[in-house]
């Protein structure tokens, strides 16, 4: 059942990876001060929050939004997980 929801959301965001999103609950921990990121495409978004601890950002509330609404947002697992699987291909158009 996790593989097949996995698979969804692969699916899902591959399709959708050139769409608009907004990133939510990220911490700059340098002016320790919530950052809303938006007007980003969903790919991007996957790539900073896989990426966001290294660049001094807490992330570990974050979630991507996109789609429709009711679409399940992404968590920073989510996140990781993508872009280790599919890296690049989330930015290409």
């Amino acid at each position: 059942m996790l593989l097949a929801l996995d698979d969804a959301i692969s699916t899902a965001v591959l399709a959708g990876r050139g769409a608009g999103a907004e990133v939510f609950g990220i911490i700059d921990l340098n002016n320790k001060i919530e950052t809303r990121i938006s007007a980003i495409s969903l790919g991007r978004a996957i790539q900073f929050v896989a990426n966001a601890s290294v660049l001094g950002y807490d992330v570990r509330n974050a979630m991507v939004l996109y789609g429709e609404p009711g679409t399940p947002s992404l968590r920073v697992w989510d996140c990781e997980h993508l872009w280790a699987q599919y890296g690049g291909v989330l930015l290409q158009p």
